[in-house]
């Protein structure tokens, strides 16, 4: 399956390496994962290195058990001058029943740099399907969300 360029799936086989005390695999883990999606999904769409700048909303809806295929789903949502806003949606797939589980979803932020690491513009993204559009539109009120909340700590005098 070929997907546009603003879009990557990735699926990885969660090993016992990857568990917590629990015996389910460790949230860090899925962390990493997600950083490495988002910077692929966001680099190849830019066709250049770029840097997280945050994270929004990672939600663990449920754990991850060891054995199971995780499937990151990833898209750039949204374009500014210089930064992408990538989501990710996660699907545990039980191998033996084929049974899958929306398991987290979030958004990162990241931002494309020349060799010197300075931010560089990006193509701005032309949302066509009804799904691109919604999600385009939901990027639009986060980043608000996200400029709202800044200046609001600004106003206390506190860090997020």
């Amino acid at each position: 399956m070929e997907l546009p360029a603003h879009q990557l799936t990735m699926t990885v086989l969660m090993t016992p390496d990857t568990a917590n005390f629990a015996g389910n695999v460790h949230g860090g883990t899925l962390l990493k994962l997600l950083d490495q999606v988002a910077y692929a999904c966001a680099s190849r769409y830019a066709g250049r290195y770029v840097v997280t700048l945050s994270v929004d909303q990672v939600m663990f809806r449920q754990p991850v058990h060891v054995g199971e295929l995780v499937t990151l789903l990833a898209s750039v949502n949204h374009t500014g001058s210089s930064s992408m806003e990538v989501g990710i949606k996660v699907i545990a797939e039980d191998i033996r029943t084929q049974a899958t589980r929306h398991v987290n979803s979030c958004f990162f932020t990241m931002v494309a740099v020349d060799d010197d690491r300075k931010p560089v513009p990006v193509p701005p993204l032309r949302p066509f399907s009804p799904a691109e559009r919604r999600r385009h539109a939901a990027a639009i009120v986060r980043k608000e969300m996200r400029i709202e909340q800044e200046k609001r700590f600004a106003a206390l005098h506190v860090e997020p």
